[in-house]
This record gives C-alpha cells, structure tokens and sequence, in this order.
C-alpha cells in the first residue's frame, strides 16, 4: 500500500505546475494533502480528478486559507473532519478516513511563525492532537497521520539549524513534543525507520535560493502507530518536478 502526504500551497496552483499528471501515475492508495485553499465548487472540473480515486476534503470558513484532503482508492467506513471541539475545527485542518484494518488522516498544523499569540494556538493544537492520538491508540487503532507537522525534529532536519533554535518550527518545547509522540506515546516517524540521511528535507522557503541550494526543513511527516513499524517498505521524498514549496513524502507499507 502506497501513501502520499504533499502540502499543495493552494491545489489550484500546484495543479497548473503539474501536480495531477504525477499522481495519476503514482499508483498511490491514498494521497493527503494540507493546505489546499479552495472550496468544493472551485475545484470540480476534469483538471482535479483522478481516475479511480475519490475525494474527500475539510475546508475552511475562511476562503482561500488552510484546508485538507485525501485522494483515496478505497472506500472508507467511516469520514471525520475534526478530532476536537475547537476553534481549529473552523479552519479546516484534519480529516481521517477509516477502514477495515487502518485509519488514514491528513492533518494541517498551524504555524507560529507569525507571532507569540499564533505560536499558543498551535501548542493548543498540539496538546489537542496529542489527546486525539492516545484515545486512538487506546482504542486499538492502526493509524497513518500525514500531514504538514510545522515543526523539524531533531537537527538532522533542518539544514541551519543553530540559527533556528528560538524560531517557531524548531523550538525546544515542539522538538520535546515530537520526542514524546515517538518515546512516550507510541508513534513511529516512518520516514527515518527507513532513512537516516540528515540532508533530505521536504520544505524550502522562497528566499535566498533555498530549494537549489537545499537549505530546507523536513516538516512532513507519516507518524504511524507501533504495529506498523515492520510493515514500513520504502520511503522516499520526490523532487524531480517542483509542485509547491514542499515536496511529496512517499511511503510503501505491506499492508
């Protein structure tokens, strides 16, 4: 089973950079995507279809901001568009598809990097998503969260890492919480179960030459429980064709 996580920074635009002619040749299960930006009715012409697959999305209230997706093959049990009573339901950041043997969600954290009052709803969220998880796994749940996480691990992650150490995305109490997910909580980050490079990174910003010169942040993760941690296949991040400012994390499970 093939699972791709991309934040698409506007499906619209990533759509005319060719992202679609790609995923249609993908032979991926499920394709998550974050931050899609559109509604429905924008996005219902031949040019966001793929054949085989159907979709199911979150949007936001707010037109033109945040918003979630999932291509999927299979037909879901069972479709949730939030995992709290919160704000954060209003702004289109989580959907879960469930079936027979696994749930699969694609999730949009915010970021902080606008401000100390942004940067304390996305701990908010943090502290919601982490209650979510342990109900999940209390449950006997497989899971497969996908999504734009906003945050690098470890400074394996992040290419200049000293200078980002008091900056939201690398700061000590996110790095913390990701360590707690995989040590306390019993998540796995499928990508480095296969891949312990430090130079492979799924985001760029748009200044300085960042994407050519690979001075990136790898914020894009697969968190998947422990019972998959022998079924994770193959990963890789794909940067032949350019569709945003992030690059698409692929992963094959046997499942």
């Amino acid at each position: 089973m093939k699972v791709i996580t991309v934040n698409v920074c506007g499906i619209r635009s990533s759509q005319k950079k060719g992202i679609f002619g790609w995923l249609s040749k993908s032979k991926a299960d499920h394709i998550c995507m974050q931050e899609t930006r559109a509604l429905e009715e924008q996005i219902e012409n031949d040019d966001f279809i793929l054949k085989g697959y159907s979709r199911y999305m979150n949007v936001a209230n707010k037109k033109g901001y945040s918003g979630v997706a999932i291509y999927s093959k299979h037909k879901p049990s069972k479709i949730i568009n939030t995992f709290s009573k919160s704000i954060f339901e209003k702004e289109g950041r989580f959907i879960s598809l469930e079936f027979e043997h696994y749930t699969v969600a694609s999730i949009y954290f915010p970021s902080g990097s606008s401000g100390e009052e942004r940067q304390k709803m996305k701990y908010e969220f943090m502290a919601l998503f982490e209650k979510y998880v342990k109900k999940e796994i209390k449950k006997k749940k497989t899971l497969i969260l996908c999504g734009d996480y906003n945050i690098a691990h470890t400074k394996d992650d992040i290419k200049n890492w000293k200078s980002n150490q008091k900056n939201s995305g690398f700061l000590p109490e996110e790095r913390s919480w990701m360590t707690k997910l995989i040590e306390n909580i019993g998540l796995v980050d499928a990508f480095r179960i296969k891949c312990k490079q430090s130079d492979i990174y799924t985001w760029w910003s748009n200044r300085g030459n960042a994407y050519n010169n690979n001075v990136g942040w790898r914020i894009d993760y697969q968190m998947v429980t422990n019972n998959l941690l022998d079924k994770i296949k193959k990963v890789s991040v794909y940067k032949e064709q350019k569709f945003s400012d992030h690059a698409p994390l692929v992963i094959d499970y046997d499942i």
